[in-house]
């Protein structure tokens, strides 16, 4: 999970759980998000990076791309 790219569906930030859709398995699935840093607010429709993955539908993501 670590590194693979997705797109947030629900916004993400401090004190929200967001949600992003990642392709993983030959598919696509929805986890829950928190923002990495525990602080940044991400929109929904960024493309965010996976950078910690907590089993089983949890993940910690960063924008991927600089806006």
């Amino acid at each position: 999970m670590v590194g693979l790219m997705g797109r947030v569906t629900g916004t993400v930030g401090p004190g929200l759980v967001g949600e992003v859709i990642v392709r993983v398995r030959g598919g696509a699935e929805h986890f829950l998000a928190h923002p990495a840093d525990g602080a940044s607010r991400i929109a929904t429709g960024t493309v965010v990076m996976v950078m910690e993955h907590l089993p089983p539908r949890t993940v910690y993501v960063t924008a991927a791309y600089d806006s």
